[in-house]
């Protein structure tokens, strides 16, 4: 992985980072307008993504990337409900931005639907459209696909896999 070269004195168009966390490495970039993604892809495949959308420069700026650092840490903690950290829905198609949206409205420590999801975006019968656009999620726990269960009651999947499913819901039910 490189990064754009720039002087020491400019800080990056991106901030581009890790946070290991509860759930494991989550790989962090923030745009001037929020925090873009908060993947638990590989560190290599979230900077190509980032490169192929915003190209310029990319690269470490704590000043960016604590802030989401230390809402995540208090979020895992028990200690954060709601991230105040703004979200950048830049990599997600409009559609996925329109669910994701819906799926930032979900209230910590309840759960929702595929088909309520489709309901309240008035699209009743986009159930896998939902789906696909929840798995594209580009700043997953920031933006809480986690809250999505299958309307048996079964958890569905999830980016960063079902113990990690398990985990946020736990966190959010203490």
């Amino acid at each position: 992985m490189t990064s754009s070269t720039y002087r020491s004195e400019d800080p990056p168009d991106v901030a581009f980072g890790r946070y290991d966390g509860a759930v494991g490495r989550l790989v962090l970039a923030v745009t001037a307008r929020g925090v873009v993604t908060c993947s638990f892809d590989e560190e290599n495949t979230v900077f190509e993504r980032v490169a192929k959308q915003f190209g310029s420069f990319i690269g470490p700026d704590a000043a960016r990337l604590d802030p989401v650092c230390r809402e995540l840490d208090a979020y895992f903690s028990g200690r954060l409900r709601t991230f105040t950290t703004p979200v950048d829905l830049t990599l997600a198609t409009p559609f996925a931005r329109t669910v994701l949206q819906k799926m930032m409205a979900v209230p910590y420590g309840t759960t929702t639907t595929y088909g309520e999801i489709a309901e309240r975006i008035g699209r009743p019968r986009a159930l896998r459209a939902v789906g696909n656009a929840l798995a594209q999620n580009p700043v997953c726990v920031i933006v809480p696909c986690h809250r999505i269960v299958q309307a048996d009651g079964e958890l569905g999947d999830y980016a960063g896999g079902a113990a990690a499913k398990r985990h946020l819901l736990t966190v959010e039910n203490r």
